[in-house]
């Protein structure tokens, strides 16, 4: 297999780390209660050293890794930034849209899963989408529980 072809993977995978980093930060900013910012802080951490996992595993192949997020996931960090602004629930809204970004994070871990990997770099993406998928959990769990007493 080329290296080529699975860090194209790999840094498509930064990216949404990177995403995920920026955007939990955002929601810890706009939460309310002190548990939901813990919560989001800590995936925001957990985003930075996936990414950074990611990154050195691309750079040991020889090939340039990306070091920021996409479009996409700056017009959510907009959307998280302007939905705090507006009436209601911000902690819902935090988790609204946490959930949201775990559930694309899911998909894009998914879809590297299902390209063609070195044994070593499966093993890596595989546990990395252990850990975004029991946040996703905890989160929409988290969200049913605010949403039942909103």
């Amino acid at each position: 297999m080329s290296a080529a072809h699975y860090t194209d993977t790999l840094n498509a995978l930064i990216a949404t780390c990177r995403d995920g980093e920026h955007g939990f930060n955002a929601c810890a900013t706009h939460a309310q209660a002190s548990q939901l910012k813990t919560l989001f802080r800590e995936r925001a951490d957990a985003y930075r050293s996936a990414a950074e996992t990611l990154q050195n595993v691309v750079s040991r192949s020889g090939v340039e890794p990306d070091a920021s997020g996409s479009v996409s996931g700056a017009l959510h960090r907009g959307w998280v930034s302007l939905r705090s602004t507006l009436p209601g629930d911000d902690n819902l809204a935090m988790l609204n849209e946490a959930e949201r970004a775990e559930d694309r994070a899911l998909t894009r871990y998914r879809d590297a899963l299902s390209q063609s990997l070195p044994a070593d770099i499966r093993l890596m993406v595989e546990h990395q989408l252990r850990a975004a998928r029991q946040s996703h959990d905890r989160i929409r769990l988290l969200r049913d529980q605010y949403r039942a007493i909103a």
